[in-house]
């Protein structure tokens, strides 16, 4: 019987925990956190499970505990230089990752269900969901899942028919079998550093998505990007691309193309800001190119797609002023789609910095009206506009929202992009978000009392 370590007991190691027990199989639960409610929670979860619980666990508890498994799950949140990866690689331990796990135990069923999947740096979540709606259009029982809420292993026992799998670095680093029919690898900048050891470790996880493809699956490409494209060649697996103007599926005078012709036209999206119609672009690819969907199931699916939140998230309008929530934008990388998309923009930036070059935000200088910076990377964000544009400081999103109104003109758009994390001010990016969309209201609704009033 496998025994397996999963270290760090959040969504998806509570997840594989499950699953694993659920088959048969033993497991041994860590987790470094130290909070009192966090270790009770997780000992409460271990007894549930019939399972033994180590809270944080030293060098030497966790070097005994990795001898005593056969394999060792660790957690998306758990970084590659962390001891637990060190000590399982000196014992020659197999490391798996959530996805990993779950197409092993997907292909034990007697027939597997397709999977397409999808990578990047940026637009994963947007292109994973449009995907799933694609393969529902088409009439197949489909899950966006992966680096999702719901991780891809919690779904094997739903009467899903294909998956859609958001592939982030994190799970895909861990893997020596998954792979998909089609798989998309939208674009590659510096993300994630506080987690991988350097950019080329990064790259080299996301690369893991076509380690194991086969000559009759098929790799999707951004047109123009030759890292991306060289490690395509590489997978022997059939290459198709996609492109805003060019490429195999691309945009021309108005209308989405397949190779076969004609998908649909722009202005039948719901929304579509240039990197909607390269996402739709990739989604189109993937769904079709995998023969699980059509150019009408695409078509269909895209002119009723709603945009996830926290994600160029219109939030107001008042005064001529828009107010957008992109927290979601967690990267340079991530912000600079959003700044692109506008032509006059009184930015709202900061939280904690992954180790990223900032001043990649300043890439838009004719766009900015002035840069409010927030969080811990203060003062990052305002040496990266210091010559671009007038910069303010808040210390409380309260307080940004104040400087921005008063920055903004009639014409403008106020836009939440932090271009890092949230976890200095927040557990995660949409309570950011949530917490930027309700001062924005509150601030709407007394104007508008005192607008009344007079």
């Amino acid at each position: 019987m496998t025994t397996t370590l999963v270290y760090g007991l959040a969504i998806a190691g509570r997840a594989v925990a499950k699953e694993l027990v659920a088959r048969g199989q033993c497991v041994l639960l860590a987790d470094d956190s130290k909070e009192d409610s966090a270790i009770a929670a997780h000992n409460q979860f271990a007894d549930e499970l019939g399972a033994r619980f180590v809270s944080c666990p030293d060098a030497r508890q966790l070097q005994e505990m990795i001898t005593q498994v056969d394999q060792v799950s660790p957690a998306p949140g758990v970084p590659e230089e962390h001891q637990v990866i060190k000590f399982s690689k000196s014992q020659n331990k197999f490391i798996a990752s959530e996805i990993e796990l779950a197409y092993q135990l997907e292909q034990l069923a007697s027939t597997p269900r397709p999977m397409i999947a999808v990578t990047g740096t940026d637009g994963k979540t947007t292109t994973t969901m449009m995907a799933a709606a694609i393969l529902s259009a088409s009439g197949l029982r489909s899950m966006a899942v992966g680096n999702t809420e719901l991780p891809l292993i919690s779904s094997l026992s739903s009467d899903t028919q294909a998956f859609a799998v958001e592939c982030s670095s994190f799970r895909l680093a861990y893997t020596k079998q998954f792979r998909a029919k089609a798989s998309v690898w939208l674009n590659l900048a510096p993300d994630h550093l506080d987690w991988h050891s350097s950019f080329e470790s990064y790259k080299c996880a996301k690369a893991q998505m076509w380690a194991h493809l086969r000559d009759d699956d098929v790799a999707v490409v951004p047109q123009h990007d030759e890292v991306i494209g060289a490690i395509a060649k590489q997978s022997g697996a059939r290459i198709v691309s996609f492109g805003s103007e060019t490429g195999d599926y691309h945009v021309s005078h108005g209308v989405l193309n397949s190779p076969t012709g004609r998908i649909m036209n722009v202005s039948e999206m719901r929304r579509s800001l240039p990197h909607d119609i390269t996402n739709a672009l990739a989604a189109a690819a993937i769904t079709i190119e995998s023969g699980l969907a059509t150019k009408n199931d695409v078509a269909n699916a895209l002119s009723e797609f709603i945009n996830a939140p926290h994600r160029i998230e219109l939030v107001a309008t008042h005064r001529g002023v828009a107010w957008y929530n992109d927290s979601k934008a967690t990267s340079p990388h991530a912000s600079k789609v959003a700044l692109k998309s506008f032509d006059s923009i009184v930015l709202i930036a900061g939280g904690k910095n992954k180790g990223l070059d900032l001043s990649e935000m300043a890439c838009q200088p004719n766009a900015m009206r002035a840069v409010v910076a927030i969080g811990a990377a203060q003062r990052e964000i305002q040496d990266a506009f210091s010559t671009v544009c007038e910069v303010r400081t808040a210390n409380s999103m309260h307080e940004a929202i104040f400087v921005a109104n008063a920055l903004a003109k009639t014409g403008d758009v106020v836009l939440l992009s932090p271009g890092c994390t949230s976890y200095d001010w927040y557990a995660n990016y949409g309570q950011r978000g949530d917490d930027f969309t309700r001062e924005v209201k509150a601030l709407v609704a007394s104007v508008k009392a005192t607008e009344a009033t007079q």
